[in-house]
């Protein structure tokens, strides 16, 4: 499994911003294989975290036409810079409040 960050400086974010960034994780989630989506935003700065099964769907998404389309719009309107960080999540474990025992994947 794989790990993109995404992190960003943001510039202006408005009401397209959103629809943009809804319909991206959408595209993401249900046809390029996503496993999970989340993003943040504090202060002046953005994060995004998703997880992707292989490095291939992650080129897939990132040569999408509106994908590209989101990219040039981000750089134009919507942020000062950007960061792109990918890497493979070797061992992932989760602790259950209930039992206490971690889940490993």
């Amino acid at each position: 499994m794989y790990l993109v960050v995404f992190r960003a400086g943001i510039k202006q974010l408005d009401a397209e911003y959103a629809a943009t960034a809804a319909r991206m994780r959408q595209l993401a989630l249900t046809e390029f294989g996503c496993l999970e989506f989340h993003a943040l935003t504090e202060g002046s700065e953005e994060i995004a975290l998703s997880y992707w099964p292989d490095l291939d769907a992650v080129a897939r998404w990132r040569a999408h036409p509106e994908h590209l389309q989101a990219q040039q719009r981000g750089r134009r309107e919507w942020y000062h810079w950007y960061r792109v960080e990918i890497t493979r999540i070797e061992r992932s474990y989760r602790v259950d409040a209930q039992t206490a025992r971690p889940n490993s994947r």
